[in-house]
């Protein structure tokens, strides 16, 4: 029986490119890749990846995440954090599942949570007008 993969829509993943700096909060739906710089504060309700040449200094709280560059600050994750090799990971960890591979360098403190505790601290990160309708083109809600 052959395996089907589904591809990810690349229209709903953001990205911060290399080269590029934001310090700000970001909240998003989807899935989200930084190889740039970032600092400040992500919530995303899918997985979020930190590519090789990424520096991020946030507080992070997503569904899962790949480390592959250099990052510091908090992750609290729903899923799986993977840390890859050769990436640097300073902080505090708040995550159900862990996976460490050999070479990659991880100084801080980790804690496993429940989903209950995930749900507990996103709805505390997340912005208290956060609205799930969608805006028109002038601002105004629907």
């Amino acid at each position: 029986m052959a395996k089907i993969e589904q591809a990810a829509n690349v229209n709903l993943v953001s990205r911060i490119s290399a080269g590029t700096y934001v310090k700000g909060e970001i909240v998003s739906p989807n899935d989200l890749r930084i190889d740039g710089k970032f600092e400040g504060s992500i919530i995303s309700e899918g997985k979020v990846v930190i590519g090789e040449s990424a520096e991020v200094d946030a507080k992070i709280v997503c569904v899962n995440a790949d480390v592959w560059g250099k990052t510091k600050g908090s992750f609290t994750v729903k899923d799986i954090l993977a840390i890859k090799s050769d990436c640097s990971v300073e902080g505090e960890l708040k995550v159900r599942r862990l996976i460490v591979e050999l070479g990659a360098s991880f100084n801080g403190s980790c804690k496993m949570i429940s989903e209950q505790d995930y749900e507990k601290e996103a709805a505390e990160m997340r912005p208290k007008d956060q609205s799930r309708q969608a805006a028109t083109p002038g601002g105004r809600k629907e």
